[in-house]
Order: structure tokens, then sequence, then C-alpha cells
């Protein structure tokens, strides 16, 4: 008998809704293990406010080790009143991902951004502006600006941030988005403010110089002044979006309201040691422990995972089990589904599907009012 594939994940649930919606997540992996013959080791740390409360680090040692020794890992989310409302606060839950950024060596940040046709009415854009829309950021996360030389002259009347780019740095995220947009739609568009900036020049010349590698991906370039405005007006022309660290957290954020909720939005940071797999939105503290909070950021979340690990047909089969939820009209409160499920039902109800996707949902009148639905 043919041994059955181990996978350590570590899983980091953080603070506020970060337990709940991990804990959904889990339940994906443990039916992906089911159906498709791997095994799913999980090994949980503590990041964030939690782990300052317990050890006084929002990072500690143990977790970092984790981490390092993980194929992947499962955050949830960061954040606590206690810390964000106390601006002379010495250590923050932020820290602890920034550090693990850092040590992990999580370069490229990747975010896809895909609207549901039930959900089109949730978005402040019209829907026939974001009907149809699959796009993919990639924001190049450990350079530019963000890590550059800064600092403020003694008077305190000068201060400066430094924006460094190497060859090497963008060429490594540039390769990862040719090869995802070679599996979409063969279209890249670099953004910029190549115009006025060095960096921006030198990120042009990387992609034209490698694009060369990639012939069948059609390449263009946009300022990124621009691109901002094209994410609102016309956000259906783009398939996959590459851009520096600046810009890649601005656009991504902008991004992110074209569903209409956050709770959809998944995204993955690909490092030199393994990478990190998490829902956009935040700790949300106001919503922990009453079973509200959505979960289908972190499902998807896990269908990046597992899609890095190379199980392609595991991560379709994740996507479509919040696919088939939504278009039966299920969701948690802040969608206004027309049947309101629990952020634990909805993860039990997508495992389900992932688990055996030859079962179909029929919602009985008689139970909606329990949030029930019949499996058959």
């Amino acid at each position: 008998m043919a041994s059955i594939k181990k996978t350590r994940i570590a899983v980091l649930p953080g603070d506020g809704i970060g337990p709940e919606v991990t804990e959904q997540a889990v339940k994906v992996l443990d039916a992906v293990s089911e159906r498709f013959g791997t095994h799913f080791e999980y090994c949980y740390a503590e990041v964030g406010a939690v782990a300052i409360d317990h050890t006084g680090s929002p990072l500690p040692d143990a977790t970092l080790e984790a981490c390092l020794h993980a194929d992947a890992v499962l955050f949830g989310a960061i954040g606590h009143p206690k810390y964000d409302n106390d601006p002379d606060a010495k250590v923050r839950p932020e820290q602890g991902l920034l550090k693990l950024r850092k040590e992990l060596g999580l370069f490229a940040n990747i975010r896809p951004v895909t609207t549901y046709e039930k959900l089109l009415h949730l978005s402040p854009l019209r829907p026939e502006k974001i009907k149809g829309v699959d796009v993919v950021i990639f924001r190049e996360l450990t350079g530019g600006i963000y890590f550059g030389e800064k600092g403020t002259t003694a008077d305190g009347r000068t201060a400066y941030d430094t924006c460094t780019y190497t060859v090497e740095e963008i060429e490594r995220i540039a390769r990862l988005a040719f090869e995802q947009a070679r599996r979409r739609r063969n279209k890249l568009t670099l953004v910029d403010k190549a115009n006025v900036m060095e960096t921006s020049r030198l990120w042009r010349r990387s992609l034209r110089e490698l694009a060369s590698e990639y012939p069948d991906v059609e390449l263009d370039f946009m300022f990124v002044d621009n691109a901002a405005m094209q994410l609102i007006q016309y956000p259906g022309q783009f398939d996959v979006i590459l851009t520096e660290n600046l810009f890649g957290d601005v656009l991504s954020d902008e991004a992110s309201v074209l569903t209409g909720s956050m709770g959809l939005l998944p995204s993955a940071s690909i490092g030199v040691h393994t990478s990190l797999f998490e829902p956009i939105h935040g700790s949300y503290p106001q919503a922990a422990g009453q079973d509200i909070a959505n979960p289908m950021a972190a499902i998807l979340s896990a269908a990046m995972l597992v899609e890095a690990l190379g199980m392609q047909e595991a991560a379709t089969a994740i996507r479509f089990s919040v696919q088939h939820i939504l278009e039966k009209g299920i969701g948690t409160q802040e969608l206004q589904p027309a049947i309101v499920y629990s952020c634990s039902q909805i993860g039990d109800l997508a495992a389900h599907l992932v688990a055996d996707p030859r079962e179909e949902i029929l919602v009985k009148t008689d139970k909606i009012s329990q949030g029930i639905s019949t499996i058959i």
C-alpha cells in the first residue's frame, strides 16, 4: 500500500475572529485529506495580541520555529483594541506579522479578486461594471520604500524615505506573475510610475527583458495614477497586475471593494522558506466569539494553500464549494443572503461539498428558520 503524503501546516489563528474563520478553513483542509488521500499535520501557535498577552512578544520564538519547519502557514488575523487604541504601546500585534514576513522571506503577496453573480449588488460599483471581474494582484512585499533607508534631520524639519529595488528582487516576483498569467488569460500589466521614478524605469526594463521568455503572455504598462482610475472605471480589463510594494499596498486595498465584501478575499504571501496564506480582512474583535464572521476568505485562502502545494484539483474543489454555497443564496449575515448561516455552518457545508461534490444542496423551506440545509 502506498504511503500517504504528510504535509506540515503551521496554523496561526491569531486574534478576534481569526480563530473562528481559521477553524473553518481547517475543516475544509480535513475534507481535502479525506477525498484526495493526503494528510495535513497541524502545528498550532500563537501570534499577535494573544501572543503578547501570554509571552510578551507578538511573534514568540516557538511560533517562528513552527513556521520555518512548515510546508505552509495558515494565518487568521491579528489586532486588538487595547493595542490599536493605545498610541504609546511599545509592543503591537502588527509587529508580529511584519517580523514573520521578514523572517520567512515573504517577497510576493498575491491577492485574487473575483466577483460573484449573486453578490454584485453589494459592490459600490454598478453591476455591469464588475460582472465577471477576475483579477490577481502581485505585490512585491520586501523591498521598495517601506524597507529603504529613512530618517529625519536633527531639527525635525526634513524627513526622507528611500525607494530601492534590484533586478533580482524584480525578476523573482515577475516570474511568478508571468507564470500566473500563462495559466489564466495570458495578460500581464505592470503598474509603475516610470515617467517620474528611476525604480519604476528599472521595473520596466527588467520586465521587457524577461518578456522574451514568455512570448505567449501579452505585457502592457500603466502608470499607477491611471491604474487606480481604471480599476474603478473598467476593472474587467485586467488579468494579472504586477507592481511594487507601495503601489501594491494601495491598489490591492482599492480592488478589495469591488466584490462588496472583504470576507470573500483570500491572499497568499510566497516566501523563500515557506509561504503564508490568510484572509485579507482584519480581526474584527466586535464579532469575536459570536459565530457570525464570514469564513469564506479563510476557506479560499486554504484553496490557495493547497494549490501552492501542487494540489490543483483540491483547490478547484474548494473554490467550487464556495461558489456553490453562494449560488444557493447562502451566506453569513453581512452578505445579506436569502438564507443566513453561521460561520461554523458555512465551514461544515463547504467541507461537506469538498469531501463529496456529487451531493447537491436542497434547502427546505421548513428548515430555513433553523439555518439547516438537507444534503441529499
